[in-house]
């Protein structure tokens, strides 16, 4: 197939659905492939992590390049991912993300692993007793949606009343980030930008007349306190992306990974048995359906990844998900395997844009897998789940399940798996590492 096809395959709905043979074709021209003029695209893991790292390349300033796009240049989508450390070069990209930094330290992360497990247990007997007499349940809906999002709101400082309404504001929102977004498309996603922003606005303002502990007040106190450090449309940016970061991408590990695990039942006992295998199983779910499939960088000087020349200004599409199934990286990639060796996917990305909350999803992940499958050991999948038409975020919109009305997991099984992730989180982070972060404190949902 010519590269042409390939990309067009890519791009088509049944493309973004499943674009793995979309993948392998476009691997089949090598490791880098100009898709066309302006545009090259990489699949090899080698290549992609090298440019990544290469501070020769740098982000687009803009999501991606379609000012032909009515609205474009006025769009509050764009806006919102634009005017974010998402969207910054040097030395811009380091000024914003610095202010947030401190919240994602390994110590403060690990200080969330008590909160993270507390309810995650208390969503998974929900679960159970909602599905206690066959009845179907959403494992979106009950699970994977409100546990990262009750996480990333607490560090925000966003009122719990508040958070069922991001979800459809942010895969408004999320659109935008498509490598082809349409007219009507861009409507929609501004719909979302401009609630997200409206909401953090009086968010902002609530915070000014009574500072909280929270991520949201120390970005105020940024922006108030010196001029220059962060604008006023960089605050809002920020923030939006902060929510949109903070539980869409773990949204997706905890539903694609679930549905692999679901169809290895084998490695889903071993992992029943053993929630100390955690670790290794979250990073092979990472490889082998990256929640995050697609990134992108411009060349600031002429390069050439993988010896391919690529001139100033060319942009490189870099298909993570291809990459973390690599067969010159990894042997056999479509096989799921946890204990694959040197198994590092380049799911958060990598160099300086590096994903700042890629501590957080792992910790979530490695809490939450062990505590589904213990608790609900009958857990099974109720028909088909539905794939989003997404390319970038790599997601489920539904994920229905029945869990098991033979036998329930009793209070003590459930403790058990509780005690098991917080022991198992406690080894994995050195003693001085161990704090309290913003906003995260006993109690915190």
């Amino acid at each position: 197939m010519e590269v042409a096809e390939a990309m067009a395959l890519l791009l088509s709905p049944q493309g973004r659905l499943d674009p793995y043979p979309a993948y392998e074709r476009l691997r089949a021209h090598g490791p880098v492939v100009e898709a066309w003029p302006g545009l090259h695209v990489a699949t090899g893991y080698a290549v992609i992590d090298e440019v990544l790292r290469d501070p020769r390349y740098v982000v687009a300033y803009e999501p991606l390049p379609q000012t032909t796009v009515a609205g474009w240049a006025e769009s509050p989508a764009v806006a919102s991912i634009a005017r974010s450390m998402l969207r910054a070069n040097p030395p811009d990209h380091g000024r914003m993300r610095q202010i947030v930094a401190g919240a994602f330290t390994p110590r403060r992360v690990a200080a969330l692993r008590e909160v993270v497990t507390t309810q995650a247990a208390a969503l998974v007997a929900t679960m159970a007793e909602r599905g206690r007499d066959g009845t179907t349940v959403d494992v979106l809906d009950g699970f994977a949606y409100p546990l990262p999002i009750g996480v990333i709101c607490a560090l925000l400082g966003v009122p719990e009343a508040d958070r069922p309404a991001f979800r459809e504001w942010t895969a408004d929102l999320t659109t935008v980030l498509e490598p082809e977004v349409s007219e009507a498309e861009l409507a929609v996603a501004d719909r979302g930008a401009t609630a997200l922003r409206d909401y953090f606005r009086d968010l902002v303002e609530a915070r000014r007349r009574a500072p909280a502990d929270d991520l949201t007040t120390a970005l105020v106190q940024a922006h108030d306190a010196e001029v220059g450090r962060l604008d006023a449309e960089e605050l809002l940016a920020n923030l939006v992306v902060l929510l949109v970061a903070g539980f869409e991408t773990t949204t997706n590990l905890l539903g694609n990974g679930l549905v692999v695990l679901l169809g290895h039942p084998a490695h889903a006992a071993a992992l029943r048995d053993d929630p100390d295998l955690a670790g290794a199983y979250v990073e092979e779910l990472l490889r082998i359906d990256s929640p995050v499939q697609v990134t992108s960088r411009i060349s600031g000087v002429p390069v050439a990844p993988g010896g391919v020349p690529v001139p100033t200004g060319g942009e490189v599409l870099l298909l993570l998900g291809a990459g973390n199934r690599d067969p010159a990286r990894f042997v056999d990639p479509a096989r799921f395997d946890p204990a694959r060796p040197q198994n590092q996917p380049l799911s958060f990305g990598g160099g300086a844009h590096y994903c700042l909350g890629a501590a957080l999803a792992r910790l979530e992940a490695r809490i939450a897998f062990p505590l589904l499958l213990r608790g609900l050991p009958d857990l099974a999948l109720a028909g088909e789940p539905r794939r989003r038409t997404r390319l970038t975020l790599r997601g489920y919109a539904t994920l229905p399940v029945t869990t098991g009305p033979r036998r329930r997991a009793t209070g003590t099984d459930l403790r058990r798996a509780v005690v098991t992730a917080v022991a198992e989180q406690r080894r994995t982070v050195p003693a001085g590492e161990r704090g309290t972060p913003p906003g995260a404190g006993p109690g915190t949902p």
